[in-house]
């Protein structure tokens, strides 16, 4: 772990008494040349406080004024503008979707925040012919784009696990789930992009057309553009998807299990692991929404004070082809090794299990639990590591922890284009591991936090070679190292498309003279 990192957890940590992060500086005069703009849209000087506020909850950096573009050109008006204020203007630009990001990289401090959302409307347009694709606003959510393709039998083939994202902003990560090991992440599964430089420029991009910026841009946390719209490319989409879940005592079995299956011909069409730590009445939790194989023996688990491993896997089918899915899903059950007493398993329509997570994020909105802080840790772990990282962190560091999901699954390499920004290991399959908690109140911060930060500290000092996805760093150095060998080509992008550090300032990559924000000494 570098020191720069360690001080910037403490003072998360420090700070997580005393809840949201907010940052006020000095209030800079909001440019009259802003308001003079030629625009479809509008600008918000005063109603700005959603701007500052993410999923995360942890930080808080107002904007001096919001843009709702009513079209693309507003937004290359908006930072042709700001570009054109020179080096020495304060000003910089985030784009906001949906506002998922953890700690801040949505926002833009005293700068300008542009709601991508404002952007959705009737211009989705789907081509079904030979080699199906539609064209989706940056800013459109993902959940809308299914609902239009399924009009037409489509479906993009690569999902995040939570379909109320934007477009823009799961193509500026990666946007990754259970179906990542077949198909890639969603970066690797994209025709276009339409994108508008940190110079204010409006480009189109393709693998055969200014590539560089096309593959720059994706997985490129917002430095070298907004992605406005995206071509994704399509398949026929299935009525129906066989859900299962099984338990594992043992982690060996449990991940040669998952590598097994992620390197089959013929497997399951998404598989995704979990670790589930101090959980009472797992399974007789799974019966709200699943059958069990078992009824009786399932009701006689106890997984109080255990340490399980859940796999998560479906098989999609249509009516028509039940017998075929059947015969399948039992020849491969047949392969694995987990409790035969915890095969639970269910029938859902193909959206309702691919729009799962809003059903949950629904009930905890009812419960007011929805809006609270979101802690998370993802981090992306070398094959050849994972049993020394669980050993430690399942079995000392979260012993005694139970705050939220934890995902852990292995994805190929291959499905991966090393073209792109987004930075994995270099060992043909890795792991994804997600540490999802929400904490109530200060404490659980302050808990979280330090959890967080002793997972890190020891990945470091074991050489485990982890990389964070979505990652949070604060300093050059971090970054550099974060990027390792592409360290130089990622600052050369940033030079030919936005010079000036315009945009994303809430990635903390790259600096605009004073409008940086504060870090730690």
């Amino acid at each position: 772990m570098r020191p720069s990192l360690l001080q910037y957890l403490k003072l998360l940590l420090l700070l997580a008494l005393g809840g949201v992060t907010t940052m006020h500086v000095p209030k800079q005069d909001v440019p009259s040349s802003l308001e003079a703009l030629t625009l479809d849209g509008h600008f918000s000087f005063h109603d700005v406080s959603a701007a500052a506020q993410d999923f995360g909850n942890l930080s808080s950096f107002p904007p001096v004024a919001v843009l709702h573009p009513g079209s693309v050109a507003d937004i290359a008006t908006t930072i042709r503008h700001v570009f054109l204020m020179g080096e020495h203007s304060t000003l910089t630009v985030a784009a906001r979707g949906h506002g998922h990001s953890l700690y801040g990289q949505s926002q833009a401090a005293e700068g300008i925040v542009i709601s991508m959302e404002s952007l959705q409307s009737n211009t989705m347009r789907v081509n079904p012919g030979v080699s199906p694709y539609i064209d989706a606003s940056g800013g459109e959510l993902w959940i809308n784009v299914l609902h239009e393709t399924l009009k037409y039998g489509l479906a993009p083939k690569s999902w995040t696990d939570y379909l109320h994202l934007t477009v823009g902003g799961t193509l500026s990560n990666a946007g990754v789930s259970g179906q990542t090991f077949r198909h890639g992440p969603q970066i690797s599964n994209v025709n276009e992009l339409e994108i508008v430089t940190g110079r204010g420029d409006v480009i189109t991009c393709s693998p055969e057309q200014n590539s560089d910026l096309f593959h720059a841009a994706l997985g490129g946390l917002g430095q070298f553009g907004i992605i406005t719209r995206a071509r994704i490319p399509l398949e026929p989409a299935p009525k129906m998807v066989r859900w299962l879940r099984v338990l594992y005592l043992d982690f060996t079995s449990f991940t040669e299990d998952q590598e097994m299956l992620i390197s089959a011909e013929k497997t399951f069409d998404y598989i995704e692991g979990f670790v589930i730590i101090n959980r009472t009445g797992i399974l007789n939790n799974w019966r709200s929404s699943f059958n069990p194989q078992d009824p009786v023996q399932a009701s006689q688990f106890e997984s109080d004070g255990k340490v399980l491993f859940c796999l998560e896997m479906t098989k999609n089918f249509n009516p028509d082809e039940a017998d075929v899915m059947e015969q399948e899903v039992n020849t491969l059950l047949s392969q694995l090794r987990y409790m035969p007493s915890s095969l639970f398993h269910t029938d859902v329509t193909y959206i309702e299990f691919l729009d799962r997570v809003h059903s949950s994020e629904m009930k905890l909105r009812a419960k007011g639990m929805w809006e609270v802080p979101h802690p998370w840790l993802n981090i992306i772990i070398p094959r050849s590591m994972i049993h020394k990282f669980a050993k430690e962190v399942f079995g000392k560091i979260l012993k005694d922890s139970n705050n939220g999901p934890i995902l852990l699954y292995p994805v190929n390499k291959s499905r991966w284009d090393n073209r792109t920004s987004v930075v994995i290991p270099d060992e043909e399959v890795f792991y994804l591991v997600a540490f999802l908690s929400s904490a109530l109140g200060p404490h659980n911060i302050k808990h979280t936090l330090d959890l967080n930060y002793r997972i890190i500290e020891f990945s470091d000092k074991a050489g485990i070679g982890v990389k964070q996805y979505l990652p949070n760093y604060t300093t050059e150095q971090e970054w550099q190292s974060h990027f390792g060998v592409r360290w130089d080509t990622f600052q050369q992008r940033k030079k030919a498309y936005d010079p000036l550090a315009i945009l994303a300032p809430g990635q903390r990559i790259f600096q605009k003279a004073s409008a940086s924000l504060p870090l730690p000494s």
